[in-house]
């Protein structure tokens, strides 16, 4: 075991943190690290271990760690709520751990500590039989003990650990355990001997500005110093400067120094800037008795009361995001993989902060953000009421600071979360910070900040008291299951953007946290609707909100563009950067042609170029031209890629250069010279060609049945026009060389207001064409009206079991709501049959049931049949593929994430329905969301023209 310890030191170092350590190496004056668990979720070490109650109790056994006990298969499974919940039963199950390690002669001459970094909840821990120290208390903060005088050296040690899952204070409980999250137990991330010289640092505090300023506290009890010596270096140790002291001073076991760097870089999140800085405590000879190596950003926070927060001058509209540490197979044990990928999603999405909701995250998250570039809001674990106590709030605030102070991401600090702080804790934070960032209550009006959760719209900022407010809110849009997140961002941060006082806020959260059940055969359980609110899976999987996220907050804002035939390739853009000039970044210019439904889904690049972008600063508008190839008008569809300074694609947008008619003109097979024949037969029209048979009835000209060689696809009952109570007053046929026609026309009643001063108005109308080489076409006419509250279009029906997937051009691959539409990309799709309930069964995308804007043609795959292919010549048309499953009345019970679809199964419409999100309707949350749409007048009727091939 001891020699496993000491390999995981070298296994493990890329993934420990910086926070004032270096390996072990030659020298007796650096820190050594001495790992007892493993480094993370996939690299655990086997300790001894008894479990109270629950499952797999009452013996000794082994268990990884680190780890929560209940991902491990002991205990017992809460979510945080179950304690209102009379009917469950709450598991209070306590843990025995224990793990022999080596304790080396050499480190009599040394400072040994044991490092906890943490435990869920309460942690007893002896050494070799005795005490380390008083139990500590706090699920989520990093705790240590100085252990030499309990060593045996030169022999085996034992270590160990009592866990209670269940704190012994009261207060700890309702912070920690009646929470809207999984409950867990254990010790669940690493735990490391930390062996320094006996004259040595414990701990540094830096204060780096912008402006090259240094202020650090050097805390050191050695008696034997008698000063600090600094130089700055980069991430490879290579030396960029000696650092001159400009004043130094010792008092009560503190060195307060300050001195300045010369021409650094800035750290914000589009140029994470790092330097590593090196201290030494000397002694009055200059030997150094400890040395230390930081990580270290040079940046500068301000709030400026009735105006913004600002970072390194440049006023900040923080693109956020709430985030659980978890993992679903090891619950809140993750690891340093896991923060990059997590870190990586998020700038891929053009975020630039992450809040921690609702406890400090494991230390390589804020390394991650501090390496990659993400604004950071770092909590303390409180939710709701009562109050986290002060005797325990107290040290619960000092671990937190102390171990993250020097994280240049951290720009605030939240005082718990959604009234449950401690307003006797606010001043704390000072107390440790040498950087004096300040304190907010998320979910209220405090200090300079209004932080206020789930505003709807119409209310945004608008707290008539509270209006000089920097307006923050650190939680909207709360998403579940396919709603918010994307649905309604679009509105809000327009509002955000445009509004002086808005600095922007942190939507409602990033991944759905449902955990496998090693009690259930690994399900994975979102406890209902509590935990499935993320805008990506348990595992990642990406939902549609994350790609309208993506082009929401893209940081080059093009203003929406048609191409039509005196396009000049002139786009309007506007620099949404806070610290990178637009120079910086490229776009690619891609005109391509898509072949058929038959032919490959890859595309035909027909001309390519680079876009040469204008010198734009932060928030200033402009102009680009894309250059116009002689052929542009052959084009398809024009591609318009992003590619930010470090080569990240920032978004590709699609603009489409054919009408769909125009397109569908080049691929669609014309009529011949076959024959044709029609008969009425039995209230049915029949008509045959080309192998095909179609009847349609002679009372309403609905399609009846289709049979293409005698074999049935059971496409049929349509076109029903979706809202129609008009009676039918001619039903007509119409046979010609090649084709067949039947015409259907309906009563004239519903006029407009100011019908008399029309000269004629249009009827609704029902046209079948069927043509010789057996292609059907309907066109639709539909009375246009200025307010429709109802779906204006036409359905059809076709067993959702003989569907198997769906091949298509137009918008995708995502299906889209009226207030959810960016994100989307026009090309050729393609996606198999799937029965996905958004953040709850199977996490499957793209969800294959919905609405699919931009429809060109699509083929539908039968299961039992041939299928067919429907090409939609009408521009700004949905398809609506089937009905999506709801979440049950009880995980949706006011319907907000259930919005009504039309009547059939396959729907050509020219509007779609909002969604909204787990507290508000969709209408609540903007313009988009509103239920009314409006469609003109009679001048100019709907037409749905649509041609079908069996």
């Amino acid at each position: 075991m001891k020699k496993l310890a000491l390999a995981l030191v070298f296994l493990g170092w890329s993934f420990v943190s910086l926070k004032a350590q270096t390996l072990k190496n030659t020298s007796n004056n650096k820190t050594e690290i001495q790992y007892l668990s493993g480094i993370d979720k996939d690299h655990m070490v086997d300790w001894d271990f008894f479990c109270s109650e629950g499952n797999n109790s009452g013996k000794w056994t082994k268990i990884g760690v680190p780890s929560c006990w209940e991902l491990q298969g002991f205990g017992g499974y809460n979510y945080g709520h179950d304690g209102r919940d009379k009917t469950k039963k709450i598991h209070k199950e306590y843990g025995l751990y224990k793990r022999s390690f080596f304790a080396p002669l050499q480190w009599k001459n040394n400072e040994v500590k044991i490092v906890f970094e943490g435990v869920m909840t309460d942690a007893e821990v002896k050494i070799n039989g005795k005490l380390a120290g008083e139990i500590h208390q706090g699920a989520f903060y990093e705790f240590k003990y100085t252990i030499s005088e309990l060593l045996k050296y030169g022999k085996e040690n034992l270590l160990e650990v009592k866990v209670n899952k269940v704190s012994s204070n009261t207060s700890i409980n309702f912070a920690e355990r009646d929470a809207d999250f999984w409950i867990f137990g254990g010790i669940y991330r690493p735990v490391y001997l930390e062996i320094v010289p006996k004259d040595f640092m414990e701990r540094i505090a830096v204060n780096a500005k912008a402006d090259g300023t240094i202020e650090m506290d050097v805390f050191s009890a050695s008696k034997k110093a008698t000063g600090v010596q600094l130089f700055l270096s980069d991430l490879k140790g290579n030396k960029i400067q000696d650092l001159p002291l400009d004043s130094m001073n010792f008092k009560n076991g503190k060195w307060s120094i300050a001195t300045k760097a010369k021409n650094v870089k800035t750290w914000n999140p589009e140029k994470p800037n790092l330097y590593l800085l090196n201290v030494a405590l000397v002694d009055k000879s200059k030997k150094v008795l400890h040395s230390l190596t930081e990580r270290i950003g040079f940046r500068t926070v301000e709030i400026k009361a009735g105006d913004g927060i600002y970072v390194n001058g440049q006023r900040i509209k923080f693109k956020g995001v709430n985030r659980h540490s978890f993992y679903p197979s090891s619950g809140r044990t993750t690891s340093k993989a896991l923060s990059i990928a997590h870190v990586k999603m998020m700038k891929d999405m053009n975020m630039n902060a992450v809040r921690m909701s609702h406890y400090p995250p494991d230390v390589h998250f804020l390394e991650v953000c501090d390496s990659l570039g993400l604004f950071v809001i770092d909590e303390v674990c409180t939710w709701h009421s009562p109050h986290l106590d002060t005797k325990v709030g107290e040290k619960i605030v000092k671990e937190t600071v102390v171990r993250d102070v020097n994280h240049p991401s951290i720009l605030l600090w939240a005082n718990g979360n959604e009234t449950g702080w401690n307003t006797e804790l606010d001043d704390d934070y000072a107390i440790w910070d040498i950087q004096k960032r300040e304190v907010l209550h998320p979910w209220n009006i405090f200090n300079k900040t209004n932080t206020m959760h789930y505003p709807s719209y119409h209310v945004f900022a608008y707290d008539g008291y509270a209006k000089d407010k920097i307006y923050f809110p650190t939680e909207f849009l709360h998403g579940l299951y396919d709603g918010g997140h994307g649905a309604g961002l679009e509105d809000y941060w327009k509002q955000m953007w445009n509004m002086p006082l808005s600095a922007g806020g942190f939507l409602w959260d990033f991944a759905d946290e449902a955990v496998v059940r090693t009690d259930k055969n690994g399900f994975l359980d979102a406890d209902g609707n509590h935990a499935a609110d993320g805008i990506v899976g348990p595992y990642g999987e990406k939902e549609a909100s994350y790609f309208t996220i993506k082009q929401i907050w893209s940081p080059i804002y093009l203003e929406d563009r048609f191409i039509k035939n005196d396009f000049n390739g002139v786009f309007r853009v506007e620099n949404r950067y806070h610290f990178t000039n637009l120079e910086e970044c490229k776009i690619t210019a891609k005109w391509v042609q898509f072949e058929g439904p038959k032919g490959s889904s890859k595309l035909n690049v027909l001309a390519q170029s680079n876009v040469a972008l204008p010198s734009l600063k932060p928030g200033e508008k402009g102009t680009f031209t894309v250059a116009l190839p002689t052929n542009w008008q052959t084009a398809d569809a024009l591609y318009l890629t992003a590619i930010d300074a470090t080569g990240m694609e920032i978004f590709t947008w699609s603009y489409p250069v054919k009408t769909p008619q125009q397109l569908n003109t080049r691929i669609i097979a014309k009529s011949n010279n076959g024959a044709i024949k029609m008969v009425k037969d039995n209230g049915q029209i029949i008509v045959e060609a080309a192998g095909i048979r179609y009847v349609f009835s002679d009372k309403t000209s609905l399609l009846q049945e289709v049979k293409k060689e005698g074999k049935l696809i059971p496409f049929h009952n349509g076109p029903i026009i979706l809202g129609h109570k008009d009676k039918i007053i001619s039903l007509t046929t119409n046979t010609q060389k090649d084709k067949i026609e039947i015409l259907t026309v309906f009563e004239l009643k519903d006029k407009s207001p100011d019908w008399a001063s029309h000269k004629e108005l249009s009827s609704d109308q029902i046209k079948w064409t069927i043509h010789s080489n057996g292609l059907l076409d309907l066109e639709v006419q539909i009375k246009g009206k200025k307010q429709v509250t109802d779906y204006k279009g036409i359905t059809f029906s076709f067993p959702e079991s003989e569907v198997s997937g769906m091949k298509w051009l137009g918008d995708g691959p995502y299906r889209v709501w009226r207030n959810r539409m960016k994100g989307t990309q026009f090309k050729v799709w393609e996606n198999d049959y799937n029965n996905t309930v958004t953040g709850e069964s199977g996490f499957v995308y793209p969800e294959f049931k919905g609405f699919f804007s931009s429809l060109y043609w699509a083929t539908v795959k039968g299961k039992n049949n041939n299928g067919f292919t429907i090409y939609c010549h009408s521009p700004h048309t949905f398809l609506r593929m089937l009905t999506p499953q709801n979440p049950t009345p009880k995980e949706d019970p006011k319907g907000r994430l259930s919005p009504k679809f039309p009547q059939g199964d396959i729907s050509f419409v020219k509007n779609i329905p909002a969604i909204g999100t787990k507290f508000q309707e969709g209408d609540k949350m903007g313009p988009q969301g509103n239920s009314e749409n409006y469609f003109g007048n009679d001048d100019e009727p709907i037409v749905l023209h649509l041609t079908f091939e069996f």
